[in-house]
């Protein structure tokens, strides 16, 4: 899509954590959203799509149609191994003991989807976020259209830890989005086939606006995304930023965010 050759860089040159993927595993409760289930995609699935990659770990996201659903993140995380870790979303009435053991198991942030719904309201936003940070030290994700940022601004940037799925997705609102990472809101460099802006633009302008800020991830499998997750998104973080940049982008952010430095 974005004309890149592969030349000569190897896959395994860079470490990856990839911060943002779906295990959809049919074992498992799942609820359509607006009519929607997604084709599976289980563990094996996933390591078999990155088996070209110098994978160190990643981040096993709750979707819209797992909704507070926690048995097939627990069975993900145990199946993926110790260098995985879990977001998953949760009610607000959950026990400070559910987060402990959810902790213990790899979760390490709780996910409030504003695009999709099947997350707790974004009312709970600002008490879960303070409460989960305090008892474990999780951090917030949210699934969010950048046209909404500037009404959640002041909230955000009182947050001990947030991170902004799919670079926002909106080309309206970007400029909110460059202020959240000025003030150190982490942006998930994933789902490139999702958005309606430049993409080596925004990846430009995020890393000079806070070079700690950017945290690549496939997105697969891409669910209802227009163009789903290709190798090609991978190249062009590598061709926009170059190698330093590249190698905190596709894993020191993510793994210092999601305390996994190894």
């Amino acid at each position: 899509m974005y004309g890149i050759s592969r030349e000569t860089q190897s896959d395994n040159a860079f470490p990856l954590f990839d911060s943002h993927f779906h295990i959809i595993d049919r074992r498992f409760p799942l609820t359509p959203n607006n009519g929607y289930l997604p084709e599976d995609l289980i563990c094996s699935d996933y390591r078999a799509r990155m088996a070209q990659y110098d994978l160190r770990g990643g981040a096993v996201v709750s979707g819209s149609f797992q909704i507070f659903d926690q048995s097939y993140l627990l069975d993900a995380l145990y199946t993926l191994g110790p260098l995985f870790v879990g977001v998953t979303q949760l009610p607000s009435t959950v026990s400070n003991q559910e987060i402990l053991d959810l902790d213990s198991a790899g979760v390490r942030a709780v996910r409030f989807n504003l695009r999709r719904g099947g997350s707790e309201d974004v009312r709970h936003m600002d008490a879960m976020a303070q409460r989960v940070y305090e008892l474990a030290g999780w951090h917030v994700e949210l699934y969010v259209d950048s046209r909404e940022l500037d009404g959640l601004f002041d909230s955000l940037t009182s947050l001990p830890a947030v991170s902004i799925d799919h670079l926002g997705l909106e080309q309206e609102g970007f400029g909110t989005l460059l202020k959240l990472a000025e003030s150190g809101v982490r942006v998930k460099a994933t789902g490139f086939g999702r958005v309606n802006f430049d993409v080596p633009t925004a990846l430009r302008e995020l890393y000079a606006a806070n070079p700690h800020a950017l945290m690549f991830g496939t997105d697969l499998p891409s669910t209802r995304a227009p163009r789903p997750y290709s190798h090609d998104d991978f190249l062009l973080v590598l061709k926009t930023l170059g190698d330093e940049a590249a190698r905190a982008v596709f894993y020191d952010n993510a793994a210092e965010f999601y305390r996994f430095y190894r």
